[in-house]
C-alpha cells in the first residue's frame, strides 16, 4: 500500500491493518486508529491522542483526516437542520438532520448531484457532478454528529446522537455502490458507530443489477422509489424505468434477501393529477402485496419550475385509507424542513442551477 492514500476514512479495517503492518507497528494499533476515526470521529491525526507521535507522523506521510467543512446551516421551524457541506475540491452537498423525540435521523447524500433525471426532483436539475468517496459519505455523518454535540443536542452524556440514517439525500446511492458498501460496513462495525442494520435505510430509484448486488453484500434496509403504478406513467416520471421496467424491478424485489427488520418499503410521492387516482390505488395495492412491501406515501414538496403539484391533504389521507382497505400497510411520511427546502426531493445546492458538470471518477 505504497504512496499517499488520501482520506484515511476510506480505508477498511483490513486496509488499516495492512498499512499498520507495512509501517512496522504492532497490530493493535490498527484497531486504535479505526476506533479513533469511526467511533470518535477524529478530524485530524493530532486527535488520535492514544497513538504515539511517531506513528501519527508516519500516518501523515500516507494519508490525512481532512474532512468536509460546514459551509452553511439552515434551521426549520420544525427543528430540522439542513447542512451545506463543502468537499476538499470545492464541491457542495447537502445533508439533513431530522429530530423527532428520541429518534434523531440524518438524511445522507451519496453523490454531488444525480444522474437519474427524475422529473419531480430538484437534485436532478444539477445533473451528476461526481460520486462521493467512502470517506466523504462517512464524514457527513461524523461532521453532523460533532456539530450536534456542540449544540447540546442529545444531552452531555449521550454516547451517540444520531440514531437512524437514511440514504435519501442527493444522488442515487446504488449508482455509487462501490463507495457506499464500505461506508455501511464502517457504520455497522463494532469498532465504528455500531449502528443496527434496522436503523439504516438505503433508497434507490430502481437499478436492478445493483439491487441484486446490494441484497447479497449488505444487511441494511432497502426502500424503492416507485412513484408510478404502470410503465408508461413511471417512465414519464422516472427515466430509469425505461431500462428497468416494473416487471424486472418487482422480480428483483421479490428475490431480495429478507431478514428480521429488513422489510422492503415502496416510497410513493403523490403528484396531483399524475399518480393519485383510484386506478393508481388499485395498481399500487397489487404491486405492494405481490412483493410484499409496506408503502410510505409522501405528499409532493413543490419545486418551482418543475410543473407538479401536491394533492390536498384530504386526498393524501384518502389514498392511504384506500390502500389500508386493500390490505396494504401504508404510512404518510411527515414532511420535514419544507420551509428551508430540506424536504424529500428538494435538495439542490444553490448556485449550481442546471449547470451540468463533468463526472469526476472516484475510487
Amino acid at each position: 500500500m505504497p504512496g499517499k492514500l488520501g482520506d484515511l476514512r476510506s480505508l477498511s479495517a483490513p486496509d488499516l491493518a495492512q498499512l499498520v503492518a507495512e509501517l512496522g507497528e504492532q497490530p493493535f494499533r490498527a484497531k486504535q486508529i479505526y476506533r479513533g476515526i469511526h467511533q470518535r470521529g477524529a478530524r485530524s491525526l493530532d486527535e488520535l491522542t492514544d497513538l504515539p507521535r511517531s506513528l501519527r507522523e508516519k500516518l501523515a506521510a500516507h494519508g490525512t483526516l481532512d474532512g468536509l467543512a460546514i459551509d452553511l446551516t439552515q434551521e426549520s421551524t420544525d427543528g430540522t437542520l439542513k447542512y451545506r457541506l463543502k468537499t476538499g475540491d470545492g464541491r457542495f452537498l447537502e445533508a439533513v438532520f431530522m429530530p423527532e423525540g428520541a429518534r434523531h435521523t440524518l438524511c445522507v447524500s451519496s453523490q454531488v448531484g444525480c444522474a437519474m433525471g427524475c422529473a419531480f426532483c430538484r437534485t436532478a436539475s444539477m445533473g451528476l457532478v461526481r460520486n462521493l468517496t467512502t470517506g466523504e459519505i462517512l464524514d457527513q455523518i461524523y461532521t453532523v454528529e460533532r456539530d450536534l454535540r456542540s449544540r447540546g443536542v442529545g444531552g452531555a452524556g449521550a454516547e451517540r446522537i444520531l440514531t437512524n440514517l437514511v440514504f435519501m439525500g442527493m444522488g442515487e446511492p446504488l449508482h455509487n455502490l462501490d463507495n457506499l458498501l464500505p461506508a455501511l460496513e464502517s457504520l455497522l462495525a463494532e469498532d465504528g458507530m455500531h449502528l443496527s442494520h434496522r436503523h439504516i435505510t438505503v433508497s434507490t430509484s430502481g437499478l436492478v443489477p445493483e439491487i441484486e448486488r446490494f441484497g447479497r453484500e449488505s444487511t441494511v434496509k432497502l426502500a424503492i422509489s416507485l412513484n408510478g403504478t404502470n410503465d408508461v406513467q413511471r417512465a414519464r416520471l422516472m427515466p430509469v424505468n425505461r431500462k428497468y421496467p416494473l416487471k424486472r424491478l418487482l422480480e428483483a424485489c421479490r428475490s431480495f434477501p429478507s431478514r428480521i427488520g429488513r422489510r422492503l418499503t415502496f416510497e410513493y410521492v403523490l403528484l396531483e393529477g399524475e399518480n393519485d387516482s383510484e386506478a393508481d390505488v388499485d395498481r399500487l395495492a397489487r404491486l405492494a402485496k405481490s412483493v410484499p412491501a409496506k408503502v410510505n406515501l409522501i405528499a409532493y414538496n413543490e419545486n418551482p419550475g418543475l410543473g407538479f403539484r401536491s394533492p390536498p391533504e384530504a386526498r393524501v389521507k384518502a389514498f392511504r385509507a384506500a390502500l389500508e382497505h386493500r390490505g396494504v400497510d401504508a404510512f404518510i411520511r411527515k414532511n420535514r424542513g419544507r420551509d428551508i427546502a430540506a424536504a424529500c426531493g428538494q435538495l439542490a445546492v444553490d448556485g449550481m442551477g442546471k449547470r451540468k458538470l463533468p463526472v469526476v471518477a472516484t475510487s
